[in-house]
């Protein structure tokens, strides 16, 4: 999976625990989209998460 480019937030690692106690290992990944955002002047495509997004750390290029 891709990380985000603007934060640098990844793949983070835990552990699954069933009803009945059993652990395993899992993991969550980040909402993380590649879109087009201007980058150093000029347009590129990025990957961004959703929440940099969102709060406007990504400048979107038309």
């Amino acid at each position: 999976m891709a990380k985000c480019s603007c934060c640098g937030k990844g793949v983070t690692f835990g552990i699954k625990v069933s009803h009945s106690h059993r652990r395993s290992n899992r993991t969550w990944n980040p909402n993380v989209k590649r879109v087009k955002a201007i980058v150093e002047g000029s347009p590129k495509y990025i990957y961004a998460c959703t929440r940099c997004l969102r709060s406007g750390k990504v400048t979107r290029a038309v």
